[in-house]
């Protein structure tokens, strides 16, 4: 459990350590910077096309990928009908039917990050064994993905499990009890459940209260999913890299 925990944390300080003990730190640090600002920029509509691709390989449909100009989004407006350049965030997938299939939602949520379990992680391992500037960037970007999307995708997928076993519990039915707080938005989430709950199907104290339970549960339920995708990646990168020096 230790392991599992601090893993993450392990192979980024041994990293950092790494550029520390550079001949020319700073120099490392620039590398390390670029790497990581190109990596960005080519990441996020690629970690937005994998949610597409998870959400139709799996029998749902799109309609709406929003993808912000400086992304590239119009370039990719004139190759998929689907996507719109423009939006509130640097990606999001507005528009997509799951079918009413959980298992659908959830796919589409974690597709991205088979590239943090296959690359990511992995490339940060290398990174954590040998000085590789070019690379960690890489691997930050990447490998970290899970941690960094905590309030996005992970606790979007800590709501789906959350409302659906509050379904269960409430006896079933095809109506998702306290559907209101599924949400890739966390922060705007909690914005609305303290001042306007209503429009999250919250009426009364009670409602709010264990809403407010529910948002709490699904976001711990969300660093657990994180942390397991992280191990995942650890599993692999044990394998083709080799165990971390610590171990």
């Amino acid at each position: 459990m230790r392991r599992f925990v601090r893993q993450p944390l392990d192979d980024l300080a041994a990293s950092l350590g790494h550029l520390a003990d550079a001949q020319h730190p700073l120099r490392a640090i620039c590398i390390v910077l670029v790497s990581l600002i190109v990596t960005w920029f080519v990441y996020v509509p690629v970690h937005e096309l994998l949610h597409v691709g998870g959400c139709v390989v799996c029998g749902g449909t799109v309609t709406k990928l929003e993808v912000a100009p400086q992304y590239g989004g119009a370039l990719l407006a004139h190759w998929f009908p689907f996507i719109v350049s423009g939006g509130e965030y640097a990606g999001r997938l507005s528009g997509f039917d799951t079918k009413g299939s959980d298992l659908i939602y959830l796919a589409t949520d974690f597709a991205p990050f088979l590239l943090s379990i296959l690359f990511g992680v992995p490339l940060l391992r290398a990174c954590a064994k040998r000085r590789r500037p070019v690379l960690f960037g890489i691997g930050i970007v990447v490998g970290l993905a899970p941690f960094y999307n905590l309030i996005g995708d992970y606790y979007e997928m800590g709501s789906i499990i959350t409302t659906r076993a509050a379904t269960v519990v409430g006896g079933g039915g095809e109506a998702i009890a306290f559907v209101g707080i599924r949400s890739d938005d966390i922060f705007k989430l909690i914005g609305r459940l303290c001042s306007q709950p209503g429009e999250l199907g919250l009426h009364g104290a009670t409602a709010i209260t264990l809403g407010a339970v529910l948002v709490v549960v699904s976001l711990t339920i969300g660093v657990v999913l994180a942390l397991a995708t992280y191990a995942l990646g650890d599993g692999l990168a044990r394998i083709f890299v080799g165990s971390p020096a610590r171990d």
